[in-house]
């Protein structure tokens, strides 16, 4: 765990029990009383936020989701929720909106039975119930639609439906596990900002997981990257990108070039590598501590820039050869061969003076020392 993440998380308990609406206390989770799928997560939300659970299947992530919502319990810790434990309490009384992958909506059911159903349990009046299907019908803007089937619905707006249900009988906190996996791209897009709207506007606080990093970049407070059972990184959507604090989140959120090397110089913010090409490069130091530490070196492409031959503003200059260029529209994704590495990726905007790249050419690139994060090997 890196440091500024165990600094977060040492935040002075009595302080975060005032503010935190939801917390997460050195929870564990296993499975066969061995091997621990979730090991000791710690996480504090605050009223109104909303915080993605982020990382690859099996990473630990629905595993919290599903303490949180009562399904599964700690092997160890404990989970509050408004400043009270819920190891022991039943999914049903701790007042949790869910929205699943799979929408679960009942099939025999019309839209506006299927939003009524989380109040009839909770016996509100026939006019009450009335009232609040209709309010969430226009929340998630299916106002015509509640008369229909599920099936005579499409999948976007089966989410909808879910997530309506889910908001109908107005929770404080709501839970949504990979809930937009089973769209297609463009209708997935258009929910991630419909369900950004909505936490928007009715200020709850929300807990989502996902393994897709531009949902969580996109909709986002904060994220927690986990990986194998643990938060390699707790921050803003920004701070993820900008400042990985290892190598797995730095290649986890985004695209990087990667380059590895060995240190042979620390100077305050600066530290020089000598790449396994013999190449040696200025990188700022984020996980190396000392002189000859292995490093894997974190650039992201757009930061990387076409430079004139007599071009010294850079730290790091280097000739490239054009593997392939591939048209995006508004960009081109340009495979370079740098310093070794085959694979090196450069970003350009769609504008005059960067279409004309073509493979075989020669040019040069450089990039800012401090756009080049030495991380962990």
């Amino acid at each position: 765990m890196t440091q500024s993440l165990q600094a977060e998380l040492r935040v002075d308990e009595t302080q975060v029990a005032d503010t935190s609406f939801a917390r997460f206390i050195n929870v564990q989770k296993s499975y066969d009383g061995v091997e621990l799928v979730v090991k000791d997560f710690n996480l504090d939300i605050q009223k109104g936020q909303f915080v993605t659970l982020l990382g690859p299947s099996g990473s630990g992530k629905t595993t919290c989701l599903m303490m949180m919502a009562g399904f599964e319990t700690p092997t160890h810790g404990e989970i509050l929720l408004k400043g009270e434990p819920i190891n022991d309490l039943p999914p049903h009384k701790r007042g949790i909106g869910m929205v699943f992958q799979n929408y679960a909506l009942f099939p025999h059911m019309s839209v506006a039975e299927n939003l009524a159903f989380p109040l009839e349990v909770r016996h509100l009046s026939k006019n009450d119930i009335k009232q609040k299907v209709q309010r969430a019908l226009a929340m998630v803007r299916l106002e015509e639609f509640g008369d229909r089937r599920p099936a005579q619905l499409s999948g976007g707006q089966q989410q909808r439906v879910a997530l309506a249900r889910a908001l109908v009988f107005e929770p404080e906190l709501v839970l949504m596990d990979e809930p937009l996996g089973a769209l297609d791209k463009n209708l997935r897009e258009e929910m991630q900002y419909e369900i950004k709207r909505i936490h928007a506007s009715l200020g709850v606080t929300m807990i989502y997981v996902t393994h897709d990093q531009t949902e969580a970049l996109t909709m986002s407070d904060r994220i927690a990257v986990f990986n194998d059972g643990v938060v390699q990184q707790l921050a803003t959507p920004e701070a993820l990108y900008e400042e990985p604090e290892n190598a797995f989140v730095a290649y986890f959120i985004g695209e990087n070039n990667r380059l590895c090397g060995d240190v042979i110089d620390y100077q305050g913010n600066t530290c020089r590598v000598r790449l396994d090409s013999g190449d040696t490069v200025l990188a700022k130091p984020v996980a190396v501590s000392d002189v000859g530490a292995r490093t894997t070196l974190s650039l992201r492409p757009e930061r990387v820039s076409i430079v004139a031959d007599d071009d010294t503003s850079l730290e790091n200059c280097f000739t490239a050869q054009v593997q392939e260029v591939i048209y995006l529209g508004d960009h081109l994704r340009t495979r370079l061969s740098v310093c070794g590495n085959d694979e090196f990726i450069l970003k350009t905007p769609n504008a005059e003076g960067t279409a004309g790249l073509r493979p075989g050419q020669t040019i040069k690139v450089g990039w800012s020392s401090s756009d080049c994060r030495a991380l962990d090997a």
